[in-house]
């Protein structure tokens, strides 16, 4: 039984429980990924309008919503927006 890993950077959307309600914003960044407990993968993620960040298990992610916006992100990195804006081999060290 393999599930998708994810890994840092990815963006995934979670699920609605008590502690995050339906209409918030549940879209966070992974920062992390932490060793598996209970056979459980768990990350460390940081929410774009916080600034600390929460430890959650492989369950709390909807599988559904995150999906969804990776496919529409694909199309617009193929134009080759969203990369660096310093590039280390354009910097020029004089002599």
């Amino acid at each position: 039984m393999s599930r998708k890993t994810h890994t840092v950077g990815d963006h995934v959307v979670l699920k609605a429980g008590l502690s995050r309600t339906a209409t918030g914003a549940r879209t966070c960044r992974i920062v992390g990924v932490l060793p598996a407990d209970h056979g459980e993968a768990q990350y460390r993620v940081r929410l774009d309008n916080e600034n600390f960040e929460r430890r959650i298990v492989h369950s709390d992610i909807d599988a559904d919503e995150t999906a969804a916006p990776a496919a529409r992100k694909a199309g617009t990195t193929a134009a080759g927006k969203g990369g660096p804006w310093l590039k280390p081999s354009s910097i020029r060290i004089g002599k």
